[in-house]
């Protein structure tokens, strides 16, 4: 799984003009599942993500967690953080996962995340022509890929 992370001081999702959801300070997390990633990326990534020391504390240092600001999340699947651009200008979608092994990986994700959090998170729509809002605060954006632990 590949999560693009940026903390925001606002960030929704729009469908078909209406706001399915939207945060206040957080993280607003770009998803994507690839056929590869399992139970373990996901138990991994989640606890990554709400553990992950990237808001300023008293001292403007980065060194406190979105539990300790009592942050918010919004998680949006983004098949085309997989895409390949090596070959021609057409990007290549081939590694990332189709919809019948992404969408239950992505709803466990959900509920890592929420788990992990002690509160509900905001969502957009597998599949979805979603349009995205944000403020992203810093600005900080962290890429974090499951498959590169080490």
């Amino acid at each position: 799984m590949i999560a693009v992370i940026q903390r925001v001081s606002e960030s929704s999702v729009k469908i078909e003009g209406k706001v399915k959801s939207q945060i206040g300070l957080g993280l607003m997390v770009l998803l994507g599942i690839e056929d590869a990633d399992q139970k373990d990326d996901i138990e991994w990534l989640s606890k990554k993500i709400v553990n992950l020391r990237i808001f300023p504390d008293e001292n403007e240092v980065m060194n406190k967690s979105l539990l300790d600001v009592d942050g918010e999340i919004l998680l949006i699947s983004q098949f085309t953080l997989h895409a390949s651009t090596k070959k021609g200008n057409r990007p290549s979608y081939i590694k990332a996962a189709k919809p019948d092994v992404a969408i239950p990986l992505y709803e466990q994700m959900i509920s890592a995340l929420k788990q992990e959090l002690g509160k509900e998170i905001g969502t957009g729509e597998f599949g979805a022509d979603m349009k995205v809002s944000l403020i992203n605060d810093g600005p900080v954006t962290i890429v974090i890929d499951s498959k590169n632990r080490v």
